[in-house]
């Protein structure tokens, strides 16, 4: 009994198209798109605790979008980072926040000199009053 199974079985054929894996990739690229557009925000938390004791909390936030999505929503982070991008400052950031510190301080100085002797709150000068 020489009966092959190829016989009995039909020939395969092929049912999808040659250009069926050009329209998946056209799919995910309007998805990609389309999320890029729109952004996509997940979240998540994860918590270990052992016996009611919170051992370890990590907090998850990913937000997918295009560059112009997320400098519409006011995120440019990257622009001023000096390891990312040649146009962000070299400089430190404490640098430029210790010069607004330095420059905020002689400003309230020179108020308080133009404003007079600052005036005594009223709880510490019932106190003086009653002790002389």
């Amino acid at each position: 009994m020489t009966d092959s199974l190829s016989g009995r079985l039909p020939a395969p054929t092929r049912s999808a198209p040659a250009y069926a894996g050009q329209g998946s990739s056209a799919n995910l690229a309007d998805i990609l798109e389309r999320v890029l557009d729109k952004g996509v925000v997940i979240a998540g938390d994860i918590q270990i605790n052992l016996l009611d004791i919170e051992l370890l909390t990590i907090k998850l936030r990913l937000l997918v979008a295009s560059v112009d999505k997320a400098k519409e929503m006011g995120i440019d982070w990257w622009e001023h980072d000096p390891s990312l991008s040649s146009r962000a400052s070299s400089r430190a950031p404490s640098a430029g926040l210790t010069e607004e510190n330095e420059r905020l301080r002689a400003e309230i100085a020179r108020l308080r000199a133009t404003a007079g002797p600052e005036p005594v709150p009223e709880a510490e000068s019932e106190g003086r009053a009653g002790h002389e």
